[in-house]
């Protein structure tokens, strides 16, 4: 199973090829080299490393719910 996470473009490099990405504070460099056309504070999924592609604002909101509220039911 693969499991892709939202998170939020804090930053982009010049060349556009990566891209700085925050998920409650934690922040890693991630590839933009499967997308174009993202701008910070943008939310993307991303799968080891590379951005797959860009997700609204709210749809990110209920990914993480629903991932927290998992987190909690099998702890």
């Amino acid at each position: 199973m693969c499991l892709a996470i939202p998170a939020e473009v804090v930053a982009i490099t010049d060349d556009k090829q990566t891209a700085t990405v925050s998920l409650e504070g934690v922040r890693k460099e991630i590839s933009l080299a499967l997308l174009t056309d993202v701008a910070e504070g943008d939310f993307v999924l991303i799968h080891v490393g590379y951005a797959l592609n860009k997700i609204s604002p709210e749809e990110a909101e209920r990914t993480l719910a629903l991932m927290a509220e998992l987190e909690e039911v099998t702890s």
